[in-house]
């Protein structure tokens, strides 16, 4: 049921609350689209800049060698071999070598490949290595790719610096990251090959010109090559790899404008020459890209939040007044439904409030007028079977009369037969108390006083154990729920024939639960039959026909749940025909009253 109360909030979320942040969230998407707009203008902006200083950079490396022409002592070394040219100026040679690897800063590693004599030398450190004779180092993937180009330069992706000559010069701890750059050189006028010079330059220089325009941890670069390999990237873990497909096919749709990936905004740009088809790739995280506008969204829906806690308070107030007269006359009718009939009423409002509490105090006043009339007409009742149990013989006159019995047996000695009548005796008194709660002891005793009597009845010896553990003797559980169980061995197989069976009685503790069991090796049920008798047994005499079959079982399993709950009750069990078994199941709790 609705309040008046929760009806007003409801007003409050339609009229107030809801247009409000509809509006913040119209706001929060203007103001993403501006944002995204300006970013987008701004990288392009800043993605040509960098581009060009690239293009400009590597113009100005891949060109370097070129400078060999005009040295003529150096130049020498690539016409003649280096055999030859030891008998010009070696110094001026040497000193030209160290002068090219100084040029710029960036580079790590020079390696000369003379062509006539098939000899190298790298300059590393400004150190020159011996000569080294490698035959085979135009059979490498990358010169034979440089040769057979119409290029005069090759560039390799980066990797880690190698040792070209294995000379003592370079130390084994560099291992920095280098790119590398194959250029040919040739005879001027006849365009013969006459060596090739190898520069390996680091990543510094990249990363200035790459990061000159980023916000640091906020947006990430990349630069790779035509094949797809990384250059550059802000993630020095790509570096050298290939550019994963996922992002390569991003970069191929941004080549053609922004490129928005899980609200990251990619944007590319092909390089030109002397880097034709590379990319060059800024990635705008829009965890930074929308920070300030999620600070303003935040701002506003504390804003809202105020505003609605304000109209709360505001509800509260206006409804305290309308809806207290409401709550008061709902928990006098709430107190009446609990047992308290008479509840007062204030019958003195002259609003519908008041209206109300008149015709409830009326209503009640009939209803207790008509209870009263129940009340004295059960009395009646009682009375009068209060009668018919006084013409009835009284229970404690026998049990007194066979205790005179059980003396005159002894008088006569006759013990077999006061043993008998002290057990008839028993069972007489303890069925007085038949509504009462006893423990499982009182219920052994009961149940051993029955048997004495049956032993006695049948002049046999039948075979039965009772096994019940000294600790859960005292457990106090509902009276005669045992016997019954007993006679109906006796009843249902003993009495048919089954005279070698074994009856045991055992009981045992599961968890919460006090388990006591009455079992038989005797007769048994079918499947059939045993599924019949559990309708009998669990159907609840409202939901079915009664019958006065195994009304024994039935009685006891209801007298459980009703003392405690459904957890409890009975358990059946044909034993897979080889037997029949009875389960009581006893939580160690009451129901609540």
């Amino acid at each position: 049921m609705k309040s008046i109360q929760s009806r007003l909030l409801i007003m409050l979320l339609v009229f107030i609350i809801l247009p409000y942040f509809l509006s913040m969230l119209l706001i929060y998407r203007q103001t993403k689209e501006n944002v995204e707009r300006h970013e987008l203008e701004n990288s392009r902006e800043q993605i040509q800049q960098a581009s060009e200083d690239l293009e400009q950079y590597f113009d100005d490396i891949v060109n370097l060698p070129y400078i060999l022409y005009r040295n003529p002592d150096l130049f020498m070394i690539f016409e003649k071999g280096f055999e030859r040219s030891l008998y010009f100026n070696q110094v001026e040679i040497y000193k030209g070598m160290t002068t090219f690897y100084l040029m710029r800063n960036e580079i790590r590693q020079v390696r000369l490949y003379i062509e006539e004599g098939k000899n190298s030398f790298t300059v590393y450190n400004a150190m020159i290595s011996s000569r080294k004779r490698q035959p085979d180092l135009l059979k490498q993937a990358s010169i034979q790719k440089l040769i057979n180009s119409d290029s005069n330069f090759l560039i390799e992706p980066p990797h880690q610096i190698e040792n070209y000559n294995n000379t003592a010069i370079m130390p084994p701890s560099d291992k920095t990251m280098v790119l590398t750059i194959h250029h040919k050189i040739l005879d001027a006028l006849s365009k013969e090959f006459l060596g090739i010079i190898t520069i390996d330059i680091d990543l510094d220089k990249f990363a200035r010109i790459s990061n000159h325009f980023l916000q640091k941890n906020k947006e990430s670069v990349l630069l790779s090559d035509s094949d797809g390999h990384v250059i550059y990237a802000s993630d020095a873990a790509m570096i050298g790899k290939v550019v994963p497909e996922e992002l390569q096919e991003k970069i191929n749709q941004s080549a053609a404008g922004a490129q928005f990936s899980n609200g990251d905004i990619i944007f590319s740009k092909t390089l030109s020459e002397p880097l034709n088809q590379w990319h060059f790739v800024k990635i705008t995280s829009s965890k930074f890209l929308f920070n300030d506008v999620r600070k303003t969204a935040y701002t506003n829906i504390i804003v809202g939040v105020i505003v609605g806690v304000l109209g709360l308070i505001m509800i509260a107030i206006i409804s305290y007044k309308i809806t207290r007269p409401i709550k008061l006359l709902s928990r006098k009718v709430l107190s009446i439904e609990g047992g308290n009939m008479n509840a007062p009423f204030d019958d003195k409002r002259e609003d519908e409030i008041g209206n109300l509490e008149r015709h409830i105090k009326e209503m009640m006043n009939r209803i207790n007028r008509h209870i009263d009339r129940e009340y004295k007409l059960e009395i009646e009742n009682r009375k009068n079977q209060h009668r018919a149990l006084k013409s009835q013989i009284n229970p404690h006159f026998l049990y007194n009369s066979l205790q005179s019995i059980g003396a005159v047996a002894l008088l006569s000695e006759s013990p077999r037969v006061y043993d008998l009548v002290v057990s008839l005796s028993k069972m007489m008194r303890y069925s007085i108390r038949v509504d009462q709660q006893a423990t499982v002891r009182s219920e052994v005793d009961y149940v051993r006083a029955y048997l004495n009597l049956q032993e006695e009845r049948f002049q046999t010896d039948f075979s039965y154990s009772i096994d019940i553990p000294e600790d859960i003797l005292d457990i106090s559980v509902p009276s005669m729920i045992l016997q019954p169980l007993v006679e109906n061995f006796f009843k249902h197989c003993y009495e048919e024939g089954f005279e070698q069976a074994h009856l045991r009685i055992y009981g045992e503790v599961r968890g919460e639960y006090l388990n006591l069991v009455v079992e038989n090796n005797g007769r048994s049920m079918t499947n059939d039959e045993l599924t019949a008798l559990k309708n009998k047994v669990y159907t609840p005499v409202y939901e079915g026909n009664y019958s006065p079959q195994h009304i024994g079982l039935k009685n006891i399993h209801d007298r459980l749940v009703l003392n405690y709950d459904p957890t409890a009750g009975i358990l059946l069990d044909s034993m897979q025909g080889q037997g029949f078994s009875v389960k009581l199941v006893i939580p160690f709790y009451l129901k609540e009253e």
